[in-house]
């Protein structure tokens, strides 16, 4: 048996009998599980847990599109698996950007989150702004 033969059985890559659908599924999968590696990186880099955006955008797009397949093949057990699990996705997301905009920046530069009264490398004192990511400072 050839190489050829493994990787073409049959005339079909991998044995699979591909169509526009089935590429879906397979991009929706790779999409899928390709947010562990974002995880698994923004994890090491900071060397504690982290779940960056890029997760949650990840697990939604690929989510998304196994729904569409599963919707296509009208198969209920992919359906119900994917048809709700954009709420945590999106809920997620809302809470990160928002998070993320709360934070103040002091006029040295440095980003402190929200609950923060002092910035952490000057000590100057720090005060929320009516527009959320905009520095403020009390003089």
């Amino acid at each position: 048996m050839s190489l050829h033969d493994l990787i073409f059985p049959n005339g079909q890559f991998l044995g699979i009998a591909w169509s526009m659908w089935k590429v879906i599924g397979w991009i929706g999968n790779f999409v899928f599980f390709s947010r562990f590696f974002v995880q698994w990186y923004a994890t090491e880099k900071k060397k504690q847990v982290v779940v960056p955006a890029g997760f949650w955008w990840l697990s939604l797009v690929g989510s998304l599109l196994l729904l569409i397949y599963g919707l296509h093949r009208r198969d209920s057990v992919f359906i119900f698996a994917y048809l709700f699990t954009w709420i945590p996705y999106i809920r997620n997301l809302i809470i990160h950007y928002r998070h993320r905009d709360a934070h103040v920046i002091c006029r040295c530069g440095t980003e402190s989150p929200p609950s923060a009264n002092f910035c952490s490398a000057c000590g100057t004192k720090l005060t929320a702004t009516s527009r959320g990511r905009a520095a403020g400072l009390e003089a």
